[in-house]
């Protein structure tokens, strides 16, 4: 009798490790859904009906990547979970970037987005994402600036 409930409070137990926290998905990259890939970030580029402005360094699939590059997609619309309108994207190095009028981000590394222009102001780490949305972006409404660290 001892073994069966033993054995019950393992497998309880296991279920719970398993299932996870309610309401969050669990994916490979558990840093955050609105850190994305290289790759992740290509793919968005090439099939959103966006309108998109490159700034800094021209993302380039054939070049070996910096550790200390990052890039970084802002837009102004959202609709659902779909990030788009005007978007902005900048691949470079640690920069303050002026956004305002941003209302999803994602980056390929953690980024900061401020409430204020120069990077003051409440500022908050993209890794802590309150409100996910599809392809990897996160809701950012009033965004005025963008902190790209070179880390």
């Amino acid at each position: 009798m001892q073994f069966s409930a033993v054995f019950i409070a393992l497998a309880a137990f296991a279920a719970s490790v398993v299932a996870g926290p309610a309401g969050r998905e669990i994916t490979e990259n558990a840093v955050s859904a609105s850190i994305v890939s290289d790759a992740e970030m290509a793919h968005f580029l090439s099939t959103t009906d966006a309108e998109l402005t490159f700034i800094g360094d021209l993302p380039n699939p054939l070049e070996k990547r910096s550790a200390q590059t990052t890039t970084v997609t802002y837009c102004t619309k959202r609709v659902g979970s779909i990030c788009g309108g005007t978007c902005t994207v900048y691949t470079g190095g640690a920069t303050c970037l002026d956004a305002s009028g941003t209302t999803c981000i994602a980056a390929t590394k953690d980024i900061g987005f401020c409430d204020e222009s120069g990077c003051d102001g409440n500022c908050n780490a993209l890794s802590l994402c309150g409100t996910s949305m599809s392809n990897g972006f996160c809701f950012t409404p009033n965004t005025a600036s963008i902190l790209v660290s070179p880390l």
